[in-house]
């Protein structure tokens, strides 16, 4: 009996080239042609978080779909020998495809990573992992810190064997460890310095295996607008390295939020996010040009991040090896007034030609303060003209070492920059010589700059507060983090315990200078009462005796160690 008849198409006879072609055993690369050649175009512009994906095999029945043409024909070489082995140039397997006789099955193997040309960041393996254990202290109960907690970010290894991060990264540290890329061990480090103004802060680490097998950052110069900058760090989402790219938008004199200061910044398009602090920010030819330190949240805005330029990094690490430690950045100590107005000039008697700015106050703890006076301009600082809108002129960047006081401001020609950058490039105890207009005639200056001295501080720089108490009143400095004078209850205070966040203006009769004069005037006193003055003509008044007697007591029942913090001891 005759085989019954299959339904279907009749297959067509094999031609017999076909047929040597099934036969042959071959192996696609993935990223490369037939012959070896890689494909250009074959792999996605960046890599992030240094993972590395490939499309999925296609599947399904039927016949392969075509390849169409690429219109980029920049790579001769490769086009003329994908033609010389039939090949599509920018067709790439993503897994290994072998095909085997005459038949359709596919063997699915792993990719070789090997052979998969992929864009590296250089410099990469310099950076590290920050690991920090914080506790920060109790303003309201300054003699105790509050909970621990842990904290990750970023940093980056440079000459010296030393590591730079954010300042904000290791703030009130009480541990602090590091680890390489690809590596399972953690080091434990050394905090050398910290520059809250600047948010940078510098570490090392005592172990030798370390520093093996890598290589410091290099630093480069300060971008130009719309130059490419890439990211480095290690942000929430992952525990691998990540990889985020974008331009430099903006360059200006920026807020730096963690040290309550001003100072020269960049903003780039890329993300920003909680763990990249601290980690580099590399230009397309591999060296760093400034530290991630701070992104702009707003529901209105996408993809806004901040970075510490090189200018502001170098000038911490020359200041740390210059004084031993980090002594910040000078001010000049005034606040001023454009002179756009035409008018406002003249009544100045600022001749034609003539370009400056009004000083309108001056801080009483600003270096030589008895030198300049309200209403003075500054026509210069240090030989650079500033103009009427408080800006100056970009001079030439000039190598080496050491900077002219007449290219001091490393930008391309004709940009301009606020003159506050000019004097955050000198170092304290650095003179500079200021060029003011008074009274129609001008007067040459020659000013000692120091950093600013706050009558309130904006940080402590990681030291306990300070605190004082006296019969259940607790006394404590006033500084930006927290002002606060707290009653801890008692029966010698009855009908003070509502009085908090008060200012003391005198004792006795006497004015209170600070918390240790205050201290030592009632530690020291031989009247019958404590009389205290505060503000809003509200007095406390106690009985001396009666006072220092329950201050036993009350530091007993609180399990307060001390009625006054060590520093007020010496």
């Amino acid at each position: 009996m005759p085989e019954p008849r299959k339904r279907g198409r009749k297959p067509k006879p094999k031609t017999q080239t076909q047929t040597e072609t099934e036969s042959e055993s071959e192996t696609i690369m993935p990223g490369t042609t037939k012959n070896g050649t890689v494909a250009s175009h074959s792999l996605p512009a960046t890599t992030t978080n240094d993972s590395r994906s490939t499309s999925p095999a296609r599947r399904g029945r039927g016949r392969p779909k075509k390849m169409r043409k690429h219109a980029d024909n920049s790579s001769n070489d490769n086009h003329n020998s994908a033609n010389n082995t039939n090949s599509n140039v920018g067709h790439v397997a993503s897994p290994e495809r072998s095909r085997h006789g005459e038949g359709n099955d596919i063997t699915i193997l792993p990719p070789r990573w090997e052979s998969v040309a992929v864009k590296a960041v250089p410099s990469m393996d310099a950076v590290v992992k920050v690991f920090c254990v914080h506790t920060e202290p109790n303003f309201s109960l300054p003699w105790q810190r509050k909970r621990q907690y842990s904290s990750s970010s970023s940093g980056f290894i440079v000459g010296g064997r030393r590591v730079l991060t954010n300042a904000h990264s290791v703030e009130h540290h009480t541990q602090v460890k590091v680890k390489k890329r690809g590596s399972d061990t953690k080091y434990l480090a050394t905090v050398l310095s910290i520059g809250t103004e600047c948010d940078i802060a510098l570490l090392t680490v005592k172990d030798d295996e370390f520093w093996e097998g890598v290589s410091p950052v290099e630093f480069g110069d300060l971008p130009a607008l719309q130059d490419a900058v890439t990211v480095v760090g290690y942000p929430i989402g992952g525990d691998t390295i990540s990889v985020t790219s974008g331009v430099v938008s903006r360059m200006e004199i920026l807020s730096y939020v963690h040290g309550s200061t001003e100072l020269l910044g960049l903003q780039i398009d890329a993300a920003i996010n909680s763990g990249n602090s601290g980690g580099p920010a590399f230009n397309d030819k591999g060296k760093c040009v400034g530290i991630a330190f701070q992104s702009l949240k707003n529901d209105d805005v996408e993809n806004i991040g901040y970075v510490i330029p090189t200018p502001v990094i170098i000038h911490f690490i020359q200041d740390y090896e210059k004084n031993g430690a980090y002594t910040g950045f000078p001010i000049l100590g005034v606040e001023w007034q454009k002179m756009e107005n035409p008018d406002l000039r003249i009544s100045m008697g600022m001749r034609p030609g003539q370009k400056g700015v009004r000083i309108r106050r001056i801080e009483p703890t600003a270096p030589e303060s008895h030198v300049l006076k309200p209403s003075d301009i500054i026509l210069s600082f240090d030989g650079i003209d500033i103009a009427n809108d408080g800006t100056a002129k970009a001079l030439c960047l000039s190598g080496g070492d050491h900077i002219h006081a007449t290219a001091v401001v490393p930008f391309r020609h004709g940009e301009r920059i606020g003159f506050s950058y000019l004097v955050s490039q000198k170092y304290t105890g650095d003179s500079a010589v200021v060029k003011v207009l008074r009274n129609s005639e001008v007067h040459e200056f020659n000013i000692k700059l120091s950093t600013h001295k706050r009558l309130i501080p904006a940080h402590i720089n990681g030291r306990p507060p300070s605190y004082y108490i006296i019969a259940g009143f607790v006394f404590t400095a006033v500084t930006a983090p927290y002002l606060r004078s707290e009653v801890l209850v008692a029966d010698i205070n009855i009908g003070y315990e509502e009085i908090v966040n008060t200012q003391v203006l005198a004792l006795n009769g006497k004015p209170v200078r600070n918390l240790k004069s205050l201290a030592d005037m009632v530690e020291s006193s031989e009247d019958e009462f404590l009389k205290f003055d505060l503000e809003y003509q509200q007095i406390v008044v106690l009985k001396s005796k009666t006072a220092k007697e329950a201050t036993s007591d009350i530091l007993a029942t609180h399990c307060i160690p001390s009625a006054m913090s060590g520093d007020l001891k010496t």
